[in-house]
């Protein structure tokens, strides 16, 4: 049977250690117990947290799920499940708070800002980031929300976002849910056809930018259709 978190030695405990030490410190398993409280009969926190981990394999997986499949995992329970998700909530807006300001001329960018999002849904979304003259952000909008790998829209859809605010120029980007960020055939097609309107509504189409898992496509998780050479 585990030690309770208060039978372990105090510079072990997560709270304590996160205090003296700062979040650097704590593996993902002691930060996700401090979330938790409490674990259950013959689990503490910190197990409980370290079976979540298994269970769904990395903190992007475990990130996607909703409050009612958290609330559902024996140890759990619907209060916990809430902290969760609002703990992972809040990291994904630190991430997009934290390049919001810069100048979005990068994949990378679009991917930290996106990325936490857009990983942590089961459907593919796609989404238009729109920029003024200096290529700073204006608005992000969700064009479109599909099926497990496909996300259907029309360029007229794609393109209204940027019309309706004035943008000077727009980034697309979606999720591949299976992880793999490779461009599909029908992913091609798409960004061959909004290349051609962006010409005739004399808008800039920056970049197609399709996010994966973390560290796929040799560690960057995402692929750039500018970086491709077809845009």
């Amino acid at each position: 049977m585990a030690l309770t978190i208060h039978e372990l030695p105090p510079e072990d405990r997560p709270r304590e250690k996160l205090a003296l030490r700062g979040p650097d410190a704590l593996n993902d398993c002691e930060l996700i117990a401090i979330l938790l409280r409490t674990g259950m009969q013959g689990a503490n926190a910190i197990e409980v947290a370290r079976q979540l981990l298994a269970r769904f394999g990395s903190l992007g997986a475990l990130a996607r799920c909703s409050v009612k499949e958290l609330g559902e995992i024996k140890g759990i329970g619907p209060a916990k499940a809430v902290q969760l998700a609002a703990a992972f909530g809040l990291g994904a807006r630190l991430a997009r708070e934290s390049v919001s300001r810069l100048k979005m001329d990068e994949p990378r960018l679009i991917c930290e800002l996106l990325g936490p999002d857009l990983r942590a849904l089961h459907q593919e979304s796609l989404r238009v980031v729109l920029l003024d003259t200096r290529l700073q952000l204006l608005r992000v909008e969700e064009v479109s929300l599909g099926s497990m790998d496909q996300s259907v829209a029309h360029p007229r859809e794609i393109f209204r976002p940027a019309l309706i605010y004035s943008a000077y120029a727009m980034i697309v980007a979606h999720n591949h849910p299976s992880g793999d960020p490779t461009p599909s055939e029908a992913d091609q097609r798409l960004t061959r056809r909004l290349k051609e309107a962006a010409t005739l509504l004399q808008i800039s189409l920056f970049d197609h930018v399709i996010i994966g898992a973390p560290g796929s496509n040799g560690g960057r998780g995402y692929v750039s259709f500018k970086e491709l050479g077809l845009l």
